[in-house]
């Protein structure tokens, strides 16, 4: 397969990659939008139209944000729902309650490097929100998406997936010492996976699924480090460029009937041979099918 390039690139904004593009009277979810990448994301989706629910655990910060983007934008059509990921009864409620066709799902929300943390289940903290909180909220939404005909998920990644691939004879950390990058980094694979596993499943339904990496962005997701930029200057983006990636495979006419691939800079990535420094292109391990359907099928018993 060749690989997807387009006219846009690193420091493109989110704002450029939908310009033009009309999607009046589609749905769009986006999970974690109160905040960071997210409200730049929705700020996008919105001038195109679509009508948004911002999936927020804070409902007071999503309504800000959607009072923010009605002002910026001019469109009213954008509603604010409580969504928790660590929370399998937070999802379920969400699902239950969503009875519309969907076009968009942009599984956005995360977290990065937390103390060891486990749900209620057991679950590893960000392999439960970053990973499983989305597979189960992709499942129960899978109607209200094949109901679209040509929908479409987006699956937010990270380079962090160099880290480490889904170790999955131990994903909680029962054996291994817990280090919050190898835990970081499997549930970023797992997010790559996802996206290879929804496409093999559901593209006979209609729905694709790709995956990417943002870029390095200054957000309250390194709240856990300090704070600290994991890049120098020189290779930071604004929450504009951080989102233009997650814009363009919701958007894009490019990338019409394409599922299962992992992009950066708004371009498909690059297979690399080794960590690569952690900065840049996709592990073959998190492109393999036989991963992704170990994968969803591990992911299928837990929520069992």
């Amino acid at each position: 397969m060749a690989p997807i390039t387009t006219p846009f690139g690193r420091h493109s904004t989110a704002v450029e990659v939908v310009k033009g593009i009309d999607l009046s009277g589609k749905r769009a979810i986006i999970t974690g939008a109160a905040s960071g990448i997210g409200v730049e994301t929705a700020r996008a989706l919105a001038r195109t139209g679509a009508i948004l629910t911002l999936a927020v655990r804070n409902t007071d910060a999503g309504a800000q944000t959607a009072a923010d983007i009605t002002a910026t934008t001019g469109n009213q059509n954008i509603h604010v729902a409580p969504l928790d990921l660590s929370d399998q009864d937070s999802i379920a409620t969400f699902v239950a309650a969503w009875d519309e066709p969907l076009h968009i799902l942009v599984n956005n929300a995360g977290v990065m490097a937390l103390p060891e943390q486990h749900t209620s289940e057991g679950w590893e903290m960000q392999f439960a929100t970053n990973h499983l909180g989305h597979f189960a909220l992709a499942l129960g939404l899978h109607d209200a998406l094949a109901a679209d005909g040509a929908a479409r998920i987006v699956s937010v990644s990270s380079s962090g997936h160099l880290i480490s691939p889904v170790v999955f004879d131990d994903i909680h950390f029962a054996f291994r010492p817990y280090d919050p990058w190898l835990a970081y980094g499997q549930s970023k694979t797992a997010n790559i996976l996802f996206a290879i596993g929804a496409t093999a499943r559901w593209f006979k339904d209609g729905i694709t699924a790709n995956a990417l990496m943002p870029g390095a962005i200054a957000t309250n997701l390194q709240r856990h480090i300090g704070g600290k930029p994991l890049t120098a200057p020189d290779q930071q983006k604004t929450p504009e460029q951080g989102a233009a990636t997650s814009v363009l495979l919701a958007t894009s006419s490019l990338l019409e009937g394409i599922g299962g691939r992992y992009f950066e800079d708004c371009n498909e990535a690059t297979i690399v041979a080794n960590g690569n420094g952690y900065i840049s292109g996709v592990a073959p391990y998190a492109l393999n099918p036989d991963n992704a359907d170990r994968l969803w099928e591990e992911s299928l018993r837990l929520l069992a």
